[in-house]
């Protein structure tokens, strides 16, 4: 699954365009990607260990290597206020 994610660094997530739809379809996907979500959460507030986040914008599958400092209802929050939303990622681990 994670073969057809690009590399992307942090700082260039800002400019990146997202759509409001989910890439889950699946709720057992969804509540997955909440508890994945949590998980990240605090293992970068603990141990500031870094995750991969596997996401989509508009144009391609990214795949970026960061920690997480926070979360809101709708988006994790990255370093510099970079935000991804939640239902554009597909993975983390």
């Amino acid at each position: 699954m994670t073969e057809d994610f690009i590399t992307i660094d942090k700082e260039a997530i800002a400019a990146l365009k997202f759509p409001n739809t989910d890439v889950l379809e699946d709720n057992d996907q969804i509540k997955m990607r909440i508890s994945e979500v949590n998980r990240a959460l605090s293992l970068g507030n603990l141990e500031h260990s870094k995750i991969k986040i596997f996401f989509e914008d508009v144009e391609s599958k990214k795949v970026v290597d960061t920690t997480v400092w926070a979360v809101t209802d709708k988006n994790i929050i990255l370093k510099q206020g970079v935000m991804i939303p939640i239902n554009r990622i597909h993975k983390l681990f």
